[in-house]
């Protein structure tokens, strides 16, 4: 079964991304054991060159990775805020808080934060 099911995802993938998972990792051994020193020669040249692309694509896949998963955590940090504001303003008292300008600059950042309004000593 998980071999039909692979079947069927690979025949849907684009052409590109099916090159990609059909790449054949074996060299070709025939042409190897049979080749010229100057045929190895290329040979090893066009893998060497092979591999330096592919570093290069992985990088700038990984950079691209990066951005997009930077991007999708500030919007969940933002919807978490929202989330987080909307519940905050519905408790009962958030209004005299608000009005009270008591709280600190912290407040801004953590608005359900557990503590409490700061304290004030005077110096006598």
């Amino acid at each position: 079964m998980y071999y039909g099911v692979t079947m069927r995802i690979l025949s849907r993938l684009s052409p590109q991304e099916d090159s990609l998972t059909k790449y054949q990792t074996q060299p070709p051994w025939e042409f190897l054991l049979t080749a010229s020193r100057n045929s190895l020669q290329s040979y090893e040249l066009t893998r060497l060159s092979h591999a330096a692309n592919l570093r290069k694509e992985i990088g700038t896949l990984l950079d691209q990775w990066l951005a997009e998963n930077s991007a999708a955590s500030v919007a969940r940090w933002l919807i978490d805020q929202r989330e987080r504001s909307v519940a905050h303003s519905e408790m009962p008292g958030a209004a005299e808080v608000r009005t009270a300008g008591n709280g600190s600059a912290s407040d801004n950042f953590f608005p359900d934060s557990s503590l409490g309004a700061p304290i004030t000593r005077e110096v006598v």
